[in-house]
């Protein structure tokens, strides 16, 4: 199922509303490897259209849909996202056409969550119940809090990745400049001298 574009600002409500579990495609048209893997995700769309739980679907993040992936926290493209509308968890598997397929079937079903607590185990139970007992604002403070934990290790993985970057040309110039150093000081000139020292008799070739 593709979803209509001029509804896609509101989608989110419709997919958390009708839908139990969902794989959404986030894509930029100028994206090479989107349009490499659209034959399949448009395949895939075909194959599960007719489902009343299961959406496949995609979202042109350069257009109405722009909305949705910024609410998605869509960095790159193509970005894949399967599961609870609400909850949206990244997909890192395979990207073939039996891989997604295999995927969908073994995974798009209904979910514990708020709209199927029986799916639950009791930690989860108390869990939602410990959040529907809290007021709005009391939940608002506590998604910003925890939301603002996963901004921090996200920084600290960037700040320790550029450290790591910077440390890594800081070794390479040190490694050529010593590479470099011990062939000005003869190296090539010794190799050349030791090839002519075992060369058979007669060969005076250096």
């Amino acid at each position: 199922m593709r979803l209509p574009m001029k509804f896609v600002s509101s989608c989110h409500i419709i997919l958390t509303l009708h839908f139990s579990t969902v794989s959404i495609q986030f894509f930029a048209p100028w994206c090479g490897h989107c349009k490499a893997i659209k034959p399949d995700w448009d395949k895939l769309i075909d194959e599960f259209a007719g489902s009343e739980t299961q959406l496949i679907a995609d979202v042109d993040c350069t257009a109405e849909g722009e909305p949705l992936c910024e609410e998605a926290g869509i960095e790159g493209f193509p970005s894949l996202k399967w599961g609870d509308p609400a909850d949206l968890q990244d997909y890192d598997g395979g990207r073939s056409y039996e891989d997604l397929k295999t995927f969908a079937t073994e995974n798009l079903k209904p979910l514990c969550s708020i709209k199927n607590v029986d799916l639950c185990d009791d930690d989860k139970k108390a869990q939602i119940k410990k959040y529907q007992d809290m007021t709005v604002d009391a939940l608002l403070e506590e998604v910003e809090s925890e939301a603002a934990k996963v901004e921090e290790a996200n920084e600290t993985f960037e700040e320790e990745v550029q450290k790591l970057q910077e440390k890594f040309e800081q070794l390479s110039v040190e490694k050529d400049a010593a590479i470099a150093a011990v062939n000005a000081a003869g190296l090539g000139l010794a190799k050349s001298v030791l090839k002519s020292k075992q060369a058979p008799a007669g060969n005076d070739e250096l």
